[in-house]
């Protein structure tokens, strides 16, 4: 990996890039296949470059690659040898890293997206776990994909919308094996994960595994968020990680989203306050929304290192 030492700032806080497939479709992409924003590595990687730079241009320091959906099974479904496969997954990240040294590789990470099982099933099980597998069965399926990936020029792996313990067991084993940097994200329903375990179970995989360097939430309602970190720095000690989505439901019957945005800029000061050393969002959360989350964390920053106000 580009930075096997990546690690998170005990002082600062690090502004995360918003929902990449959301985005892409927000700008014409049509999406409606079981790849998903995967299938873009193969008809429109420009597109995926200038998503990943304008998250970059709006204040975001990581840029995570498009490889969430993408995976042997998928790309073979699409007639994509072994070999091709891997070098769609390494153009994922490849993308996502010139575009941070265009913007300024001193100050960007790339993570590499490690999604769910259920996301290449493309049926919205990572939204429910439990799949019938063991942890033996879900750590051989996502072995070779995350072996591939952790060779790549990512700083750090996204172990992201993880709805069960199972699977983040078998993640973390793997990433233990490896010997790589990586954060472990779950996708939650209140105080539980989407498969119904607590949470405080859930943190739990993490706890003492020097390769997980931040553990969180992602793909969840801004209003879950902010209990989550509590529970996330009691039971490991780490650097919390937040990105949720903008608050409306997805409606599947209709395949679009409804109902009100939730996701404020203005609740990014109580996560920090909370512990959150990422903030970022995940599906409908644009470039603004980030470029806002950027500037309220300016503001948080400006409060803290001058409390009275007084110019200096």
């Amino acid at each position: 990996m580009a930075n096997v030492g990546f690690a998170v700032p005990d002082h600062t806080v690090l502004v995360a890039d918003g929902g990449l497939a959301t985005e892409l479709e927000a700008r014409g992409a049509v999406l409606s296949d079981p790849l998903w924003s995967a299938r873009l590595l193969l008809d429109a990687p420009a597109d995926i470059a200038a998503v990943h730079a304008a998250f970059f241009a709006a204040g975001a320091m990581i840029a995570t690659a498009a490889s969430y959906q993408a995976s042997f099974d998928g790309f073979a479904a699409r007639g994509i040898d072994r070999a091709g496969a891997e070098a769609l997954l390494r153009r994922s990240v490849e993308l996502a890293r010139a575009t941070a040294r265009a913007a300024d590789d001193t100050t960007r990470w790339v993570a590499a997206s490690v999604g769910p099982y259920g996301a290449a099933r493309a049926d919205g099980s990572e939204y429910l776990g439990r799949y019938g597998l063991s942890v033996a069965q879900l750590a051989a399926w996502h072995r070779p994909r995350l072996e591939v990936l952790a060779a790549t020029e990512a700083d750090v792996l996204a172990l992201e919308t993880v709805p069960d313990v199972d699977e983040a067991e078998a993640l973390v084993g793997l990433v233990r094996e490896a010997e790589v940097p990586a954060w472990l994200s779950y996708t939650i329903d209140g105080a539980s994960t989407r498969a119904g375990q607590p949470l405080r179970d859930a943190f739990a995989v993490a706890a003492g595994v020097p390769q997980i360097v931040a553990v969180g939430v992602n793909c969840c309602a801004p209003q879950d968020v902010l209990p989550a970190i509590a529970i996330a720095r009691e039971v490991t000690g780490k650097p919390v990680i937040v990105y949720p989505n903008s608050g409306e439901d997805w409606d599947a019957r209709h395949r679009r989203w409804a109902g009100p945005a939730r996701f404020s800029p203005e609740l990014v000061p109580q996560w920090v306050a909370a512990g959150a050393r990422i903030v970022g969002g995940c599906c409908r959360v644009s470039p603004a929304d980030i470029a806002a989350v950027a500037a309220a964390l300016r503001r948080t920053c400006t409060q803290r290192e001058n409390p009275s106000g007084n110019s200096r």
